[in-house]
C-alpha cells in the first residue's frame, strides 16, 4: 500500500490533534469496544453450548479466556507486524481474521473446534486491530491525547452494554449458530475501522535527504531497547501486578449478589450500573488528564486511580446487602474508568511515539500472564474459603500494591535521573545555536533551519513531549 515509510511515524511530522484524527479516534473507539467487550459478550451463548455439547460451564468459560489470552499474549507479534507492514494493512487482515473465526465457529461440531475458531482465530484478529489502533491514535494526537485516550477507552463499556442484550436477542431468535454468524458479520466493521487509519505523510525532502529516509525503514521489528528505560520497566511491573486483581471484582460481583439471596436479574443489574458509570468516567478522566497542571503529573493521577480502585475493593468486601453492592459498583465504575482512560496514556508519555509500537506489545505480553493467573486463583481462594470477602480483599491489595510500585518507583528512581539528560539536551541546543551565530549569514540561514528541525524532532525522542521530570520520561 506504499504506507510503510509514512506509517513508521516519521520525525518532523507534527500530530494534527484533529482533522482526520477524529476519524482515527472513531475507529479506535469501535475497535476498543469490540476487543474488550466481545470476550464477555459471547458468554451469553454459554448455556446453549453446554446443552448442545454436553459440557460443563468451566469448559465454555475457556472461550472467553482464550480470547483474552490472544488479545494480550500476541502483543509482540502485533508489534512485529506493525513495524514491518504498517498499521492499516495489519488491521485489515485482523478484521478478516476476527470475522472468519466467528463465521467458521457457527458450523463447528465440538467445543474444541470452537476454541480454535471463536477463541484463537477471532482473538488473534481482535489483537491485530486493537494494538495498531492505539498506535495510530498516539500518532494523530499530542496536546489532546489524554482526551482522545479517554474517548476511545469509553468504547469498552458502551459496547459491553450493547453487545450483551444483542447477544441475548440473537440467541433467542436464531440460536447460538445464527448468533455467531451475525456477530461474525458485525466484526467485518473492524476492516472499515482499519481503512480509516490513514498514515501520516512525512514532510517533503530534497533529493539529498532521500537516502537517510530510506535507511530509516530498516528498523528493528521488535525494539527491546525500551527495557533500558527505567520508567518503562517500572510501568510494566506495576501494570502486571495491577492486572492480577483489576478484573476480579467484575467477574465475581454478580455471584456475590446471588449468594446473598438476590434474584438473577437483580444481580446482573449490578454490571449494568458499573458499565453505565464507566461510560462517563473514562472521557471525563481524559479531559482532567489533559489539563495543563495535571498532564505533567499524569503518572501520579494514574497511581491515584489504582489506589482508589484498590480501596473500593477493600470497602466492597464488607458489603452485606444489595445496597452496599450498588454503592461498590458506582465507585468501582469510577475508579475502573479512570484506570482504563489513563493506562495507555501514561505508557505513551513514557516511551514516546517511536517506541510505542514495541512497548505496548511487550506490556500486553506481561499482562497476559497476569490475566491468566488472576481470576482463576481468585476462584480457588473462593472454593477454599467460601467467602467473597477474601477475594475482594486480595484484589484490593494487589491493585493498591501496583499503585505504590508505580508512584514510589517513579518518584525515587526516575525523577533524579531524568534531570541530567535534560541538561545535556539544553547544552546541545545551545551549542548548535552558538555555531550558527559564528557562521557567515548564508551558512547561518542554513544552520538555523537545521536547528529548527532539531528542536522539532527532539520531542519525538524517547517520548519527551513534556519536559517535567515527573512524567517518567
Amino acid at each position: 500500500m506504499g504506507a510503510v515509510v509514512a506509517d513508521d511515524g516519521p520525525s518532523g511530522v507534527k500530530a494534527p490533534d484533529g482533522g482526520w484524527g477524529w476519524a482515527v479516534l472513531f475507529g479506535c473507539f469501535i475497535i476498543t469496544g469490540f476487543s474488550y467487550a466481545f470476550p464477555k459478550a459471547v458468554s451469553v451463548f454459554f448455556k446453549e453450548l453446554i446443552r448442545e455439547f454436553g459440557i460443563g460451564y468451566s469448559d465454555t468459560a475457556w472461550i472467553s479466556s482464550i480470547l483474552l489470552a490472544m488479545l494480550y499474549g500476541t502483543g509482540p507479534l502485533c508489534s512485529v507486524c506493525v513495524n514491518r507492514f504498517g498499521c492499516r494493512p495489519v488491521m485489515l487482515v485482523g478484521g478478516l481474521f476476527a470475522s472468519m473465526g466467528m463465521v467458521i465457529a457457527s458450523f463447528c461440531t465440538s467445543i474444541v473446534q470452537i476454541y480454535l475458531t471463536a477463541g484463537v482465530i477471532t482473538g488473534l484478529g481482535l489483537a491485530l486491530n486493537f494494538q495498531p489502533s492505539l498506535i495510530m491514535l498516539n500518532r494523530y494526537f499530542d496536546k489532546r491525547r489524554p482526551l482522545a485516550n479517554g474517548l476511545s477507552a469509553a468504547g469498552s463499556p458502551v459496547f459491553l452494554c450493547a453487545l450483551s442484550p444483542l447477544g441475548q436477542i440473537l440467541q433467542h431468535e436464531y440460536g447460538w449458530r445464527g448468533g455467531f454468524l451475525i456477530l461474525g458479520g458485525m466484526l467485518l466493521n473492524c476492516c472499515v475501522c482499519g481503512a480509516l487509519m490513514r498514515p501520516l505523510e512525512p514532510p517533503k525532502k530534497s533529493e539529498t535527504t532521500k537516502e537517510p529516509a530510506e535507511k530509516k525503514v530498516k528498523k528493528k521489528l521488535l525494539d527491546f531497547s525500551v527495557f533500558k528505560d527505567g520508567g518503562f520497566v517500572i510501568y510494566t511491573l506495576a501494570a502486571s501486578i495491577m492486572v492480577l486483581g483489576l478484573f476480579v471484582p467484575p467477574v465475581f460481583v454478580v455471584s456475590y449478589a446471588k449468594d446473598l439471596g438476590y434474584q438473577d436479574t437483580k444481580a446482573a443489574f449490578l454490571l449494568t450500573i458499573l458499565g453505565f458509570i464507566d461510560i462517563f468516567a473514562r472521557p471525563i478522566c481524559g479531559m482532567v488528564a489533559g489539563l495543563k497542571w495535571v498532564r505533567p503529573r499524569c503518572v501520579y493521577l494514574f497511581s491515584f486511580a489504582m489506589i482508589f480502585n484498590g480501596f473500593t475493593d477493600l470497602m466492597g468486601s464488607m458489603s452485606v446487602d444489595y445496597g452496599g453492592l450498588v454503592v461498590f459498583c458506582i465507585f468501582f465504575g469510577i475508579s475502573y474508568g479512570m484506570v482504563g482512560a489513563l493506562q495507555f496514556e501514561v505508557l505513551m508519555a513514557i516511551v514516546g511515539t517511536q517506541k510505542f509500537s514495541s512497548a505496548i506489545g511487550l506490556v500486553l505480553l506481561a499482562e497476559a500472564m497476569a490475566v491468566l493467573i488472576g481470576p482463576p486463583s481468585a476462584g480457588k481462594l473462593l472454593d477454599a474459603t467460601g467467602r467473597y470477602m477474601f477475594v475482594f480483599i486480595i484484589a484490593g491489595i494487589e491493585v493498591t500494591t501496583s499503585a505504590l510500585v508505580l508512584a514510589l518507583g517513579n518518584f525515587f528512581c526516575i525523577k533524579k535521573k531524568s534531570e541530567e539528560p535534560h541538561t545535556k539536551e539544553e547544552a546541545a541546543e545551545r551549542e548548535e545555536l552558538n555555531k550558527s551565530e559564528d557562521k557567515t549569514p548564508e551558512d547561518a540561514k542554513v544552520d538555523s533551519i537545521e536547528v529548527e528541525q532539531f528542536l522539532k524532532d527532539e520531542p519525538e525522542k524517547n517520548g519527551e513531549v513534556v519536559t517535567n521530570p515527573e512524567t517518567c520520561v
